[in-house]
């Protein structure tokens, strides 16, 4: 059963083994010595670059993760190699100054103009290199590659990361897509009223094998989700035509969305792709009902994950689905703040969707 974990994977600890040979930690925290190897390297690369969208940071990020604690780079690596069944990894530990990164901002819009947590977005970026690489969508927050997640005002009830008095329902991020990100990241800059994140990995799944099969078939319809949507984009972005192909192809995923299987991979550890908020009713009553057999159990194993500042959560998009409890927001600058980084394996996949071989966003 999926928890909030508190064993720790101490400093003298190795972790370079299956989880089959040594049982698995899903929480670490950073040591102190640690925390001032990052700290150096993240001042240097504030001078070095103007924010963390630079260009030349996400080329350098092969090369710069490299810098960061031994110990903490293993952990990401064997969260990626071994695939845990927790299907989660926290690292603890990152001291953040609240009056340094400034209040909760009221919307993501305009972040070119704000740059006071920095070096958390570039750390958040440096683990996520861990797992893969750190991508961007064209129709989502701008196009950038690290997000903004804070309650919005008009979004209140929206089913949007930047709503606030509704659920978020547990979800496959960008489920809809067929190059959505093999891992979520984010960091907790501020949490004061431990909202939840709801989170439940497929391992505690137990289904008949009837249910199992069809949900392996592609009898399922995921359409966009709220953030995608042209009502969403930044004002700012009306003549870029690229940015017009893209909203195009949403429109049709919108409008004629593929039939797809939920689960894919292996039959003794499937994978999950399902947004239950975004899909369609079914015809096929059976398919309908190995549906509803999955969102009720998910729905009872699903467990609360407050994240607290200066803690860096990495999730398995594959394993696991995640949401958000609602939560009163104050909009004075107090409210929870968090960045989320999309971390794909393998960047090539998508390159019929990218304008480059280097590029980090796909259209």
């Amino acid at each position: 059963m999926v928890q909030r974990v508190d064993a720790e994977i101490g400093a003298g600890e190795q972790t370079a083994c299956s989880p089959a040979e040594s049982p698995w930690r899903s929480r670490i925290t950073m040591e102190p010595n640690e925390v001032e190897q990052i700290q150096a390297l993240l001042a240097s690369l504030r001078n070095k670059y103007s924010h963390v969208e630079d260009l030349g940071f996400h080329r350098e990020i092969p090369v710069l993760r490299g810098e960061l604690p031994v110990r903490l780079r293993r952990a990401l690596f064997d969260f990626e190699r071994y695939e845990p069944n927790s299907a989660l990894l926290c690292i603890d530990g990152y001291p953040i100054d609240e009056l340094k990164v400034g209040p909760t901002p009221p919307d993501w819009k305009g972040y070119k103009d704000r740059n006071s947590a920095m070096e958390e977005e570039m750390l958040l970026a440096l683990f996520g290199s861990c797992l893969g690489t750190c991508i961007a969508w064209s129709t989502q927050q701008d196009g950038r590659v690290v997000h903004d997640i804070a309650p919005i005002k008009k979004h209140q009830k929206e089913q949007l990361g930047s709503g606030s008095d509704t659920l978020l329902w547990w979800h496959v991020e960008d489920a809809f897509h067929p190059y959505r990100g093999d891992y979520i990241g984010m960091a907790c800059l501020r949490n004061p009223d431990l909202v939840p994140t709801t989170f439940a990995s497929a391992d505690l799944i137990d289904l008949s094998d009837e249910h199992i099969d069809l949900l392996f078939e592609r009898h399922y319809t995921i359409r966009p989700d709220e953030s995608h949507l042209v009502k969403n984009k930044a004002t700012d972005r009306d003549l870029d035509p690229t940015l017009g192909t893209a909203y195009e192809g949403i429109h049709r995923m919108n409008d004629a969305p593929d039939k797809v299987a939920v689960f894919f991979g292996r039959r003794d550890a499937p994978y999950m792709r399902l947004d239950p908020y975004f899909m369609d009713p079914l015809e096929n009553k059976k398919a309908q009902e190995a549906l509803d057999a999955l969102i009720a159990q998910i729905d009872e194993k699903i467990k609360d994950l407050v994240l607290e500042p200066g803690t860096f959560c990495f999730l398995d998009n594959f394993q696991a689905v995640h949401g958000r409890k609602p939560f009163k927001a104050r909009f004075d600058g107090t409210d929870r703040w968090m960045k989320r980084v999309n971390i794909v394996r393998d960047l090539r996949k998508s390159r019929e969707v990218r304008e480059s071989p280097e590029s980090l966003v796909i259209l």
